[in-house]
């Protein structure tokens, strides 16, 4: 027996006698998707079309709302936020205006003196320069009606030829930063003749 004859007999024993068995028969992918069985959507009915129509209106309004409440929000914190920074600036200022009075009143005494003068003055210009390149505005209403928003009168007296009601000495200046009021004027404000004595108000 010869070794090339028995291979050929193992090869044959191993061969397929079924032609079905050669290859796997290739499946065709499907051409269509299957229809899902269930029952038919019913049309809405007008009042369930009103009602989803209401609901979507009352959906947008909430919206506008919040948007709008958001808005006024961040325009509050905004106008709190620029209050409390002048608030704070105002303070700072404030605090200068008495040394400012100091510097007027050591201005009258050393009238005689005018190095010392010379000196005291340069400072309360430079001061005064610098309260104005903040928004710092210094008022002297003489002449001007009497406003008890701004305005602290100390006296009222009888003047001739004045308007009832009308400043005629000022005491103090006034201070004002932008539309906050840091110091009213004191002032004396004329009345009306009528032979009444001079009114001092604490």
């Amino acid at each position: 027996m010869t070794a090339g004859g028995g291979n050929g007999q193992d090869e044959a024993a191993l061969a397929p006698s079924d032609p079905e068995l050669t290859a796997p028969e290739a499946t065709e992918p499907p051409t269509a998707l299957t229809p899902v069985e269930g029952e038919p959507v019913a049309p809405l009915s007008r009042e369930e079309i009103e009602a989803l129509r209401r609901e979507r209106d009352d959906l947008r309004d909430q919206l506008l709302r919040r948007r709008a409440d958001f808005e006024n929000y961040k325009k509050r914190v905004e106008r709190d936020r620029q209050s409390a920074a002048l608030e704070a600036e105002a303070g700072v200022l404030r605090a200068l205006i008495p040394t400012i009075d100091n510097l007027d009143r050591a201005l009258s005494a050393a009238a005689g003196e005018s190095s010392l003068r010379d000196g005291v003055d340069l400072i309360r210009r430079e001061l005064l320069a610098l309260m104005e390149a903040r928004g710092v505005v210094l008022e002297d209403p003489t002449g001007q009606p009497f406003d008890p928003e701004a305005h602290q009168a100390l006296s009222h007296e009888p003047a001739a030829g004045v308007k009832d009601g009308t400043i005629v000495e000022v005491f103090q200046k006034g201070y004002r930063l932008r539309e906050r009021l840091l110091r009213p004027a004191l002032v004396k404000v004329a009345k009306g003749s009528d032979g009444d004595e001079p009114e001092a108000l604490d």
